[in-house]
């Protein structure tokens, strides 16, 4: 009789093992292994954006050297491209081709055009002079439409986002720095791979970042007669 009641008792035993545990007790072990669709959404960030003035003495201390003047931009989302020089032979700008390159930065939003504050332009022949005159894929010029904002130097036609086919957007970026002399905005974008140069107001700091946010590609509007402001126009 003792040994029939250790048999039953070891049957028991068996039967009360992890092995046998219910399918609902299953489930939850599963479950707590398992992350929620929440948890998995929080491990999601934003782009992210990193910036600061350039400190003072990174400025460039020589004068910067007079470009060649040769400009080839194309802009991308009006699949046109202009070629020209922006001075004349006496070394004066040429409002001709300064037109020309005006048209080409208008805002393709609204289509209207602003005079680029020539700076920008003879900044531009700086870093196509030392990448070998290679062509500029410009993506975004002056911007006045869309819900642009006042603070944007787009927005006063001063700024350019461009990237140079085969050149590398950091090796633009470790060049301009050197072409800094103070009012100046850096930025570069990995996401999308554009570098964007601007001039500030005479006297506010430089300012460089990195954005991996991206630029929408918009469809560009018909030109309209109205400008924001007088622009250059060709003479002949």
């Amino acid at each position: 009789m003792r040994r029939f009641t250790l048999v039953v008792f070891a049957g028991l035993t068996v039967l009360a093992s992890p092995a046998s545990a219910t399918p609902a007790v299953q489930a939850t072990a599963s479950a707590a292994k398992t992350p929620s669709k929440s948890t998995a959404k929080k491990k999601k960030r934003p782009p992210g954006f990193t910036g600061a003035n350039a400190p003072k003495s990174s400025y460039r201390k020589e004068p910067l050297e007079k470009p060649s003047g040769d400009l080839w931009l194309r802009a991308e989302n009006l699949a046109q491209e202009v070629r020209v020089s922006i001075y004349k032979q006496d070394g004066s700008f040429d409002d001709a081709s300064l037109a020309k390159l005006d048209e080409l930065f208008r805002c393709l939003v609204t289509g209207e055009v602003r005079a680029v504050r020539s700076e920008l332009y003879e900044q531009l022949s700086r870093i196509q002079d030392h990448f070998d005159g290679k062509r500029i894929d410009l993506v975004s010029g002056f911007r006045l439409g869309n819900g642009e904002q006042s603070s944007s130097r787009h927005f006063h036609a001063s700024a350019a986002d461009f990237r140079i086919k085969g050149i590398s957007i950091h090796t633009i970026k470790k060049f301009v720095e050197t072409l800094d002399m103070g009012n100046i905005g850096l930025g570069i974008y990995p996401t999308t791979q554009f570098v964007h140069v601007d001039f500030r107001a005479p006297g506010e700091p430089s300012f460089r970042w990195v954005d991996y946010a991206g630029s929408r590609r918009l469809k560009p509007a018909k030109k309209k007669s109205g400008r924001t402001q007088p622009a250059r126009k060709p003479v002949s």
